[in-house]
């Protein structure tokens, strides 16, 4: 009995095209949760999935990959469509992917909640961050479509609330895979050559894919960067987009975000009013204290007899001299006196005055004044001074006498 013998290649490519021919292999849907995810730098990912009952290999190609909206990672519940078959080379099977969601959300959902932690993170959305919008705008730049109802509505309310300000159209996509492009390029555009103010940015409202091009990435950072502070105006007042986050204001709408960019020329002129209001009651205020004034100089003697009033102060000035001239003779009288006495009390402690009493001042002969017997010995040299004169003498006997 002659048996057919194949090779192990022989058998894979079989075992492969039965798969490839299978209708239920050649286009399943899957539920499971991702395991080992991998990507590689060609594109390609690299993955497991599994329950409780088994895991199967899985590769989601690179053309594939990049339809994906979110990032998929370990541990997420999600839903695959693709096919199974063999690859030959290695003999075994697994799920070639062509698309993923995840399962029980959407998968813009997951995107932008992957988008927002990641960005706020890094910081994008920190407050402290945010610049201050101006209040008076000269020139206002707006990133939006050239032919939506948003920037019909934006022109119509800053033309009537504040007409002083120059508008600047940056016309873009706002819907659309080249859309996030063009929004962050002319919000650089605009820094770059310093066209305006304060930047207005955002559409009309939508579904959550129609705004997503201000959910990207790109524009966030362009936000981000913009030297320029800007103010993002997306959709209706559900709608909100990680551009609302980053901006430096969010409003609630196109229409509101015209609102807030400038103000109100009713409220400027009633601001005025109110002002000018003040400015003439002090000023009336004013110039009643300086009539008061002027009618209190007017009837001031000095101003009223400037002669008279002289006359008077002269007199008074030469009485205050006379004053003056008799207190100083006074006072001078009054020092000499004191003079006088302070030098007889001078002159009567004298000690030229007690010598000339007949009483004699004894000292040693190196001129120490001797107050007591017990200072000197027999044969000491002393100086006798008298009133008119003064003598040497030798001590023959000391002896001193009880009081």
């Amino acid at each position: 009995m002659n048996q057919t013998i194949y090779s192990v290649g022989q058998i894979n490519q079989y075992i492969k095209a039965m798969m490839d021919q299978d209708p239920i292999l050649g286009e399943l849907c899957m539920r499971g949760e991702l395991s080992n995810y991998k990507m590689y730098p060609s594109g390609h990912h690299y993955f497991s999935m599994k329950d409780a009952d088994g895991a199967i290999r899985c590769v989601m190609f690179r053309g594939n990959a990049m339809h994906l909206r979110f990032r998929p990672e370990n541990g997420m519940q999600v839903l695959v469509t693709g096919r199974i078959t063999v690859f030959p080379r290695d003999g075994q099977y697994q799920f070639y992917v062509n698309s993923m969601t995840p399962d029980g959300v959407g998968d813009l959902y997951v995107a932008f909640e992957q988008m927002k932690r990641k960005l706020d993170a890094e910081g994008l959305f920190d407050p402290a961050h945010k610049k201050q919008i101006p209040a008076f705008p000269h020139r206002i730049a707006i990133v939006t479509s050239s032919a939506g109802a948003a920037i019909r509505d934006m022109l119509r309310i800053l033309g009537k609330r504040y007409p002083l300000s120059k508008i600047l159209l940056l016309p873009v996509r706002v819907q659309g895979e080249e859309a996030p492009a063009e929004i962050a390029g002319a919000i650089r555009y605009a820094n770059h050559h310093h066209l305006a103010d304060v930047i207005i940015t955002g559409r009309g409202g939508g579904s959550m894919e129609d705004l997503w091009a201000f959910n990207d990435e790109r524009v966030a950072r362009a936000i981000y960067d913009s030297e320029i502070p800007v103010i993002s105006a997306v959709g209706h007042e559900p709608d909100v987009t990680i551009s609302d986050y980053v901006a430096d204001l969010r409003a609630a709408t196109p229409s509101n975000a015209a609102e807030l960019a400038v103000p109100d020329q009713a409220d400027l002129r009633i601001q005025l009013a109110s002002v000018q209001t003040r400015l003439a009651t002090a000023m009336q205020r004013k110039i009643t204290g300086a009539k008061q004034q002027l009618q209190f100089y007017a009837q001031n003697r000095a101003l009223q007899s400037p002669r008279n009033y002289l006359d008077d102060r002269r007199m008074a000035l030469d009485y205050v001299h006379k004053q003056l001239i008799a207190l100083s003779r006074s006072l001078l009288e009054q020092k000499k006196r004191n003079y006088v006495r302070l030098g007889a009390m001078l002159d009567s402690m004298s000690p030229l005055k007690v010598l000339g009493r007949g009483y004699a001042m004894v000292s040693t002969d190196p001129g120490i004044v001797l107050k007591s017997v017990q200072e000197v010995a027999p044969g000491e040299k002393i100086m006798v001074r008298l009133t008119d004169g003064s003598l040497r003498a030798t001590v023959e006997t000391v002896w001193e006498e009880t009081p």
